[in-house]
């Protein structure tokens, strides 16, 4: 059977032979009794599943007692040892005695350790030890002559009962042997085996809990053990006291061991109690996360083992605190971590030189650890205590919970900010990481560490995370962390430079003699006066310092399921009868949350899925797997299900084809058969060329350096690069341009501007360009360039004078100015509201001067009047490739070849850049969903959610959202209050998404060709849910208006012509019904009625789902167009509107005459219509404009967006702002309506109503 998760693997006792006991109880005897001896361990039982294997060999148990390595003669004589898959026992012996298995005169307590044994392939297995102390004459005559007994000395040997799993239930696996440990002391040593192999078959009826918010609790006389359960599938479960570091250390020494883990040192952990060493090393790896410790790791090491430390490579390892001088004697170049008196030192001297945590991170986790309440005792002083060892346990239990949910998001802060600035980076479709570039925007000091940090294994494998886009906890924090001045510089492309509010922040922080890291300041959030703090606070450190709603979120809530008392026998029909009562008690658990939780719903499905398995109900189990696509499909156990479908036998099989659902599964088990696309792993890091380019690969090349992105803005880049050379690049030419263009970034870093210079610009203005002291009609200085505006840097005494903003400028010009005997050229800019001209007399810098001033003109005029913001910001990109570009080649036709990038000032020379009056009035804003990609993608579905949508049960207040769906099934979220992107990437299968629908359950519905409809979690922002009823393409989802409240009537549709209604609480069936067309486009729900677009008719189907009236053309079907693409009803008025995909018409029907349209009206400058809304008393439609669709950008607007009077039967408005045609509208509570448009263009545009 497939691999199922079960709580235990095996259960072994380790101790000594009882030869040899029987050797040393005659020698101690005989010679007297040493203080202690030490014997070598044994394996003496192995107990591991199956225990019951069926009706036929009741009470069956791979149990065996070995001999030597592998075991021993025990009573009874010898049997064969079955070591269980994947558990190496060769080293056990050791590890259950690290201090080696003492012989004493006296009786001790036992004593519990923790192992961890990791394979080579990274997979952990884990380990918890009891080590217990018996008497040699318990139940054993080592002589057959009884006489002369009682002079003989009382002696103790030790014996260690080791549970194995592969799950780290460190807690709660010491919990079952303290309860262990009762019954063996009241047992002798002849039943010791038995008692354990009933033990141990109890924890195999025991499973897993899946990831999420439910645990599971069970009884094993006289505790309550709770297993608690992994937060998601990337992380462990976490069932130890994370604050056991806390305890032990600073936080400062707590920095200084995890910079030496991200650098990969070689480490060792010391005590004197074995138990802390893996405890204290788990806690640390886990405030790793997500970094993954990727080197050999070893948390005890016996005294026979220590020759492991003298391994050449990084590793992480424990041993015990006696051989601390030997180790730091012999062995250089360790990192000994001392946890009994908190110290860190090297084995070479008493300090560390290792390069140190970035300060402004360090700083924030230093305050934050501040906060941490780690006493329990004091939280539970104003407590009544407890009676019941249970409750107290359960109050333990509690605490423990939430202070590990406040230590886990404390320690996920530090690596956010240790590696915040990483995405700026990244390329990645092209999968590379810029080291280099990353490394100098680091602070010189810390410089060294990152260096380090980035040539490690355990850095690389969190960067190809990085690079697939991995939507974890780290990704999420680093998200809603970000600044609002970041959210507004990540929203477009632009080139990076620092911004007056990063000059001012860095220089306070200098002046306070506290200066953090510029990046990790300018990254995070800027509250303003937040909190009060105990050192020196400035503009960067209020950036880091987060409000504790903000910083620590209530875990969320745990639902405890209780599973039924242990059979009191093991035989097979108890043990059937154990799982019939739980799968009774989780249908019951599905039933009492049917409507309210549905991720709860997800995990009793999974756990009663899993138990029909064990039972062999594979039917039963497979319709309960098939439920998780219902509700949640993270948790789905593709490996098991397989299992389970190639298990099934023919009667079953039968019986399956006669379930829709499990033909569906099956099915889907089948298609998932295929060979997949094996996700990319690599990772590059960015080199230069060494061979001429071509095109294609030039583009590659620019993508990966992060010069820029955008494709067509490269092709005139190479065309520039490559004038009047054959079409391939030099490599040389290549690296002098990359240089240059690093350069100028470098040199823009360390702009110096006066405090009063300052104050005259935008905190987000940043300067782009700066010319050398010249001489100007307003005076001697150097002239400064941003996004925004033209100023003069005054000499002598820095001053600034505004020159003008780009919006202002009428002309620009280049003129002579005389000097001497000659004329020197000069620029001239004409500015609206000053009658003067200003002229600069820039010499050789004035041609180029006057290229970037046009292009930033007129890239600002683009922007003023098509609302599109990213105008500016391609307008600045070119401007800065013209300067890389004449600073590379120096020639004279340099000028001629950085005019090729002037897109925008030729553009505004070849085709008007007028927009219409009625465009330029109605249009708001322009946003590009695809700003984070090489090429723009066709904007299919639209879909906006007002701000209550995801905030029932909270009383913060959400914005409302816009919800883009792009091709290749990606889904890209925008706050539509500041209309900054939220999520830049949901995926959402392969295919292209048809329609979406929100739902006021914080769902989104999509319908997408691959016939799913996904549903997306508005909380969690993860599509974790599918509903795979139907067999086609998802063409069409709506709602009825008029049940809002409670959203029972939702309806999906097929292109087949199938129509589902759904329970949207349940996600279940209501009805179904198949309508006959040849292609089902999309449906509406008017006053209860569907109503049908079916191509070449629209239906009104009744309540049953028999159509009523069909509206088409009869007479002459030439007159009309084959397809209907769209319709709009309005029932008060008996209309309906129809348009067509190849007709630049539309249509007009009263309800009660379906057979003729009655009346027709031209849409000017169209040649057919794609989408169509109604808002207010308005009907928008989306048109195909006439000229065609081809090509890149041209400046043309090709497309409209017709607003069209149903009462005058006229179009009122005819509006520009998209050069491909438009895909879909959809409007923003009555007060907006959004229109987004094909590949060619790509934007959204955002019109207001009126």
């Amino acid at each position: 059977m497939a691999n199922h998760p079960a709580l235990l693997e095996a259960c072994v006792v380790v101790g000594a032979s009882i030869d040899k006991l029987r050797e040393v109880y005659q020698a101690v005897n005989d010679n007297g009794a040493p203080e202690h001896l030490l014997l070598e361990p044994e394996i003496l039982h192995v107990l591991a599943p199956p225990f019951v294997s069926g009706p036929q060999n009741e009470g069956g148990v791979a149990a065996a007692t070995p001999s030597q390595g592998g075991g021993a003669e025990g009573r009874g004589g010898c049997e064969d040892v079955c070591v269980p898959k994947d558990i190496d026992l060769m080293a056990l012996p050791q590890l259950c005695f690290p201090g080696g298995l003492q012989v004493t005169s006296e009786q001790r307590d036992e004593q519990f350790h923790f192992l961890v044994f990791t394979d080579i392939f990274g997979n952990k297995t884990y380990g918890v030890v009891m080590q217990c102390y018996r008497t040699l004459l318990e139940g054993t005559s080592f002589f057959h002559n009884g006489a002369g007994s009682s002079k003989f000395s009382k002696l103790f040997s030790a014996y260690s009962f080791c549970l194995i799993s592969k799950y780290p239930y460190f807690r709660g696996l010491k919990d079952c042997l303290s309860c262990l440990l009762i019954q063996l002391r009241t047992c002798c040593l002849s039943d010791m085996k038995e008692r354990v192999k009933e033990f141990a078959a109890k924890l195999t009826l025991v499973p897993i809990p899946p990831p999420g918010q439910l645990h599971l609790m069970f009884t094993l006389c006289p505790l309550t053990i709770v297993l608690p359960s992994r937060e998601d599938k990337d992380h462990p479960a976490v069932d130890l006291d994370l604050h056991l570091p806390f305890l032990c250390f600073r936080p400062q020494q707590l920095l200084q061991v995890v910079s030496c883990l991200l650098q990969e040192q070689r480490v060792v952990l010391f005590s004197a109690d074995w138990a802390r060493l893996t405890l204290v090393a788990e806690s640390l790896l886990l405030f790793l996360h997500p970094l993954s410790w990727q080197q050999p790791y070893v948390p005890v090491l016996a005294r026979g083992m220590l020759d492991f430390l003298m391994a050449p490579t990084a590793f992480f390892m424990g041993c015990h605190l006696s051989h601390f001088q030997e180790v730091a004697a012999e062995i250089d170049d360790l990192i000994l971590i001392n946890i009994d008196n908190g110290s860190v030192s090297s084995s070479c001297s008493d300090t560390v030189d290792v390069p140190h945590i970035p300060p402004a991170a360090a700083d924030c986790f230093t305050e934050r650890c501040q906060s941490l309440q780690i006493h329990f005792h004091l939280e539970q002083c104003h407590r009544a205590s407890c009676s019941d060892i249970n409750e107290q346990r359960a109050q333990r239990r509690a605490w423990q919970h939430n202070l590990n949910h406040d230590i886990q998001r404390i320690s996920l802060e530090l690596i956010v900010n240790i590696f915040r600035d990483l995405g700026g980076h990244l390329n990645y479709e092209h999968r590379v990481f810029n080291s280099e570039e990353f490394l100098k925007t680091r602070e010189p000091a810390e410089q060294l560490f990152y260096k380090k940090v980035l040539e490690t294994h355990i850095f690389n494998s969190f960067l190809k995370d990085r690079l697939n886009r991995k939507m974890d906890n780290y990704a999420r924090m680093e998200l809603s962390t970000r600044s609002e001045m970041q959210k507004i510089k990540g929203m477009a492309e632009a080139p990076r430079r620092p911004t007056m509010q990063e000059i001012q922040a860095q220089r306070k922080s200098s002046i306070a003699e506290n200066r953090l890291n510029k990046r990790l300041g300018m990254s995070l959030p800027n509250l303003g006066d937040a909190q009060t703090i105990s050192f020196q606070r400035n503009t960067l450190l209020t950036g880091i310092i987060m409000s504790d709603p903000a910083l620590r979120p209530p875990p969320k809530p745990v639902k405890v399921f209780k599973l039924p008392d242990f059979p009191v026998s093991l035989s097979f029909q108890s043990v059937q009868s154990y799982y019939s009562e739980l799968i009774q008690q989780l249908g019951k658990a599905i039933f009492s949350v049917q409507n309210e939780n549905s991720t709860l719903l997800a995990r009793f499905y999974y756990l009663r899925g899993f138990i029909n398995t064990l039972c062999s109900r594979r039917l039963d189990a497979l319709s309960d797997f098939q439920n998780l696509y219902k509700t949640d499909t993270a948790i789905f156990p593709t490996q098991l299900v397989t299992w389970l479908v190639d298990s099934l036998h023919q009667d079953e099989r039968q019986q399956a084809d006669r379930r829709p659902e499990l033909m569906r599964l099956i099915l889907k088990k089948t298609e998932n058969e295929k060979p997949l696309v094996q996700p990319d792993y690599h990772v590059k890091k960015f080199k230069l060329p060494g061979k001429h380019l071509h095109q294609h690969e030039f583009v590659r090349c620019v993508q990966e350096c992060g010069i820029v992105k955008d494709v067509a803005t490269i092709h005139r880049l190479f065309d520039a690069l490559t004038d009047g050379q054959p079409k391939q690049m030099d490599p040389g030419v290549f690296r002098v341009f990359y240089t240059f263009w690093k350069q100028k970034e470098a040199e823009a870093q360390d702009v110096n501007l006066p405090t009063e210079v300052i104050e005259h610009l935008d905190n987000s203005e940043c300067v782009y360009k700066l010319s050398s002291c010249v001489k100007t009609s307003r005076g001697v200085g150097k002239i400064a360039m941003t996004q925004k505006r033209l100023f003069l840097l005054t000499e002598g005494q820095p001053g600034y004078l505004e020159i003008t903003k780009f919006r202002d400028i009428q002309e620009v010009k280049i003129a002579s100015a005389p000097f001497l005997l000659v004329r020197i050229p000069s620029l001239h800019i004409q500015t609206s509201g000053r009658p003067e001209v200003f002229e600069a007399n820039l010499k050789t810098e004035t041609e180029l001067w006057n290229l970037v001033v046009k292009e930033m003109w007129a890239g600002r005029k683009m922007a003023d009047q098509h609302k599109d913001p990213q105008y500016m910001t391609q307008a600045l990109t070119n401007a800065l490739l013209m300067d890389a570009v004449m600073g590379c080649l120096q020639t004279q036709k340099s000028i001629i070849a950085a005019s090729k990038l002037a897109y925008f000032d030729k553009i505004k020379h070849e085709v008007s850049m007028m927009v219409p009056k009625t465009t330029s009035e109605t249009l708001k804003h322009k946003i590009n969903p695809s700003q984070d990609l090489a090429e723009p993608q066709t904007v299919h579905v639209l879909l906006y959610t007002p701000g209550q949508l995801k905030c029932n049960d909270s009383e913060c207040e959400m914005n409302p959202k816009l919800w883009v769906a792009l091709s290749g099934g990606k889904v890209v979220v925008f706050d539509a209050a500041s209309w900054s992107m939220l999520q830049d990437c949901i995926q959402v299968g392969q295919s292209q998404l048809n329609c979406m629908l929100g739902l006021v359950q914080e769902q989104v519905w999509i319908g997408s060709q691959d016939s799913i409809i996904y549903i997306i979690d508005t909380h969690s922002m993860f599509c974790n849910k599918q509903l795979t009823e139907h067999r086609y393409e998802v063409t069409g989802l709506t709602v009825d208006a008029r049940d809002q409240d409670n959203s029972q009537q939702t309806y999906s549709c097929s292109c087949d012509g199938t129509i589902l209604q759904w329970d949207s609480a349940s996600l279940k069936v209501k009805r179904q019904f198949n309508l006959s067309c040849d292609r089902l486009s999309s449906i509406k729900i008017h006053d209860g009625t569907l109503w049908c677009c079916c191509g070449d008719s629209i239906v009104e189907l009744k309540k049953s789902g028999t159509p009523q009236r069909r509206m088409a053309p009869l007479d002459d079907p030439r007159s009309m167009p084959s397809s209907f693409s769209s319709f709009i009803v309005i029932p008060e008025q008996g209309q309906l509107w129809t348009g067509c995909a190849d007709s630049g018409e539309l249509c007009l029907w009263h309800t009660n005459d379906h057979r003729h349209p009655s009346k027709r009206i031209s849409l000017p400058g169209s040649s057919g219509v794609t989408c169509m809304i109604r808002v207010k008393d308005q009907i928008w439609v989306g048109c195909c404009g006439r000229s065609g669709v081809g090509g890149h950008f041209d400046g043309q607007l090709r497309s409209q967006v017709l607003v069209v009077d149903p009462e005058s039967h006229t179009v009122a408005k005819e509006l520009h702002a998209h050069s491909d045609s438009i895909q879909t509208l959809c409007s923003a509570e009555d007060r907006y309506v959004l229109s987004g448009s094909a590949r060619h263009d790509g934007k959204i545009a955002i019109w207001k109503v009126e």
